[in-house]
């Protein structure tokens, strides 16, 4: 009885067992399906869990979003409230011709900054020469780069359908040539044009127009960041607009990089304060092109000046390849570097709580370059320390795993093996050590400037890399067309054309221009640096004001600078009064002189259209008193000691009173400067 109790016992745990495996097989499954098939739900429910990086310091709970001190430093830039975006036509505008006079294919190569401003300008042309425009090729996102098979090449940056869609009463667009002209082009047979960065219309209906018309494509290759000159003749200022509704309305990024820029918002908005958004505009080309590399040391000097080298060799630069770095940066030539961008941030009146959002896909320097920043500034984040490294794979879709071919050895390689094995009696000599594996330009390492003097050929693996590159700096794009207060390092590319902190700033001078938005003149910020290099950190009053002074008159002034300096070489990034529109506001007849008057406004940014009266009904009265705030500046009683971490009391000032006499002047002397 014994022995047969014990092995039903045995039997029952058997099942039991069977049982539980098969359970546990299932749950698996069931866990697998549920993570395959909805990555959104798991994207929230990890992003609600996950521990960031990121810990905000605070001195104060507190914070007064009230006083004349935060509109002073977070609040709308009065004389530009009543600017609007406007890009609709304002006159007669035909719809798109049915017959069209071919398609037009392009391959656009570059960076952000020159894909967004190509896209702009193929539409132009497009509708320029009646053609059928065909979803741009962007090179730098192509399957043969490592991406993922998921997205086309457009596609992987941008929403296609609402590009198409939000573009249809302007242009013909389709996604592919049709069968035959793709059979074409496989085989090369279709005409191409190289077209230049400031090509003129005349160049368009001219020369490629006949050629269109006579193979019905053509296919256009923009290389250098645009394909069309940037001022248009007065009669063509419809197309300028056209440019503002590609740039600001029908070019959105695909959904889950959208999701992930908003969710880095929320996440930068979630401790109930304003933030900064600072883009460095360091970045190997430019510092070569401009001539930086004394404001480097070690290797990043010699990569400068490599850069530079190949730059001349090449036409791109056309001055000398050792250069006065100095000299340069006092002429405002060179970025402002991320210490001296705090200091300017300190001085006017930031705290040391201050959230700073630094964006940009490259710092070059490294990381050593941005220490200053975080000493001056507690809450320094980056779209790193505000999302999961899960959440940034995300954006890339489903990569396939990279293995780079192992090179097989040399035939002298094998041989010194083999004599070594053949050699006498021992002691022999060591074998020849195995190769080094070379991971070149990954990570911000530059091995080879060491080792050779020509730069390797970017891998596969570095090309996905330069495509995710992409992905971040959109990200980063929203950021800051959001943030509350933008100031750039630098606003000038690699090929001395207006960079991404200039699309950002014409960005957010259409869609709400009354944002604060910096545009320090570096050379005047250089020569302030210099008079109190010994004391930057212990500043006296004078220099203070003279720095608050500078950066409020940016506001304004820099408009007028962009206008002449930016708006040539890039229409987005100086997108008025084209596209912008002045909103009448009947409180404007009752309150005090330093109201923002239509007047002003014109002297600033030129001839300003009138919104339409459905614009103008729409319009909510400003407070009487919000009219008559002034733009208060602070006394210097924290000027001692400005950049130490905690600087009393006052946590949202910097410190200091707000002498009144003194506010009132200076804006006496800038209504007179701009009148």
């Amino acid at each position: 009885m014994k022995g047969e109790g014990k092995m039903m016992f045995k039997s029952k745990m058997k099942w039991v067992g069977l049982i539980g495996l098969i359970l546990s097989t299932f749950s698996l499954l069931v866990h697998i399906f549920l993570a395959r098939f909805t990555e959104d739900g798991v994207s929230e429910y990890q992003s609600s869990v996950t521990i960031f990086s990121w810990r905000p310091i605070f001195e104060n709970a507190e914070f007064s979003k009230t006083s004349p001190l935060y509109r002073r430093l977070w609040g709308p830039v009065r004389r530009l409230e009543s600017l609007h975006p406007d890009a609709s036509p304002r006159g007669y505008y035909a719809d798109p011709s049915y017959r069209a006079n071919g398609f037009i294919f392009v391959r656009i190569q570059g960076g952000f900054h020159e894909i967004r401003n190509s896209i702009s300008d193929v539409v132009v042309v497009a509708r320029l020469l009646n053609a059928t425009l065909v979803i741009p090729e962007i090179q730098s996102t192509t399957s043969s780069k490592g991406i993922s098979s998921q997205f086309k090449s457009f596609a992987y940056l941008y929403n296609e359908e609402q590009f198409m869609a939000a573009l249809a009463k302007d242009i013909n667009i389709v996604k592919t040539l049709p069968k035959n002209l793709k059979g074409a082009r496989r085989k090369k047979k279709i005409p191409s044009f190289r077209v230049s960065y400031s090509a003129s219309p005349y160049f368009y209906l001219h020369h490629v127009l006949p050629v269109l018309i006579k193979h019905s494509v053509v296919e256009l290759v923009v290389s250098d960041g645009g394909c069309l000159q940037a001022s248009l003749p007065p009669h063509l200022e419809e197309y300028q607009r056209l440019r503002c509704r590609v740039a600001f309305h029908a070019l959105r990024f695909r959904q889950e990089v959208q999701e992930l820029a908003t969710r880095i918002l929320r996440r930068l908005r979630a401790p109930g304060r304003p933030f900064i958004a600072f883009d460095p505009g360091m970045i190997r080309d430019a510092l070569a092109y401009h001539g930086c590399a004394e404001l480097f040391q070690d290797v990043h000097t010699e990569l400068i000046q490599h850069k530079r080298a190949w730059m001349i060799k090449r036409r791109i630069v056309r001055g000398k390849l050792s250069v006065n770095s100095m000299e340069l940066r006092l002429n405002g030539t060179c970025p402002l570097m991320p210490e001296e961008v705090g200091i300017l941030l300190r001085a006017y009146g930031y705290s040391w709580d201050t959230i700073i959002y630094v964006s940009g896909g490259e710092v070059f320097g490294g990381q050593r370059t941005l220490i200053p920043l975080h000493a001056m500034f507690a809450n320094v984040v980056d779209r790193t320390s505000l999302s999961t490294a899960w959440e940034l794979t995300r954006i890339y879709g489903r990569e396939a795993n990279l293995i780079d071919p192992k090179t097989p050895p040399s035939v002298e390689e094998e041989e010194k093996h083999e004599s070594w094995k053949n050699v006498g009696p021992r002691p022999r000599p060591l074998p020849p050590p195995p190769a080094r594996p070379k991971s070149y330009n990954i990570e911000g390492w530059w091995g080879w400037v060491a080792e050779s003097d020509n730069e390797p050929e970017s891998t596969v693996m570095e090309l996905r890399t330069n495509a995710h590159k992409l992905l971040w700096e959109a990200v980063d794009y929203m950021v800051c067309v959001e943030a509350d207060v933008f100031i750039p390092g630098f606003d000038r590319d690699g090929k001395g054309h207006p960079n991404f902190a200039s699309l950002v700033m014409g960005h957010r001078l259409y869609q709400s221009a009354s944002s604060k938005t910096y545009r320090p003149d570096r050379r005047k910020v250089v020569k302030l640096l210099e008079e109190t290099r010994d004391h930057l950190y212990q500043a006296n009053h004078t220099w203070v004001t003279s720095i608050r002074k500078h950066l409020r008159r940016s506001l304004l002034d820099g408009l007028t600078e962009a206008s002449t300096k930016s708006k040539s070489l890039s229409f987005l990034s100086h997108p008025v009064p084209e596209c912008s529109c002045l909103k009448y506001d009947p409180t404007e007849s009752y309150v005090n002189a330093s109201s923002p008057s239509h007047s002003q406004l014109q002297a600033t940014l030129g001839a300003v259209h009138h919104c339409p009266a459905w614009m103008d009904s729409q319009i909510i009265s400003r407070s009487k008193d919000k009219e008559s705030e002034e733009d208060l500046d602070e006394d210097d009683s924290s000027s001692s000691g400005l950049f130490f971490r905690h600087n009393g009391s006052n946590h949202e000032s910097g410190g200091g009173e707000i002498n009144k006499e003194e506010a009132q002047l200076e804006d006496q002397e800038e209504e007179s400067g701009e009148k």
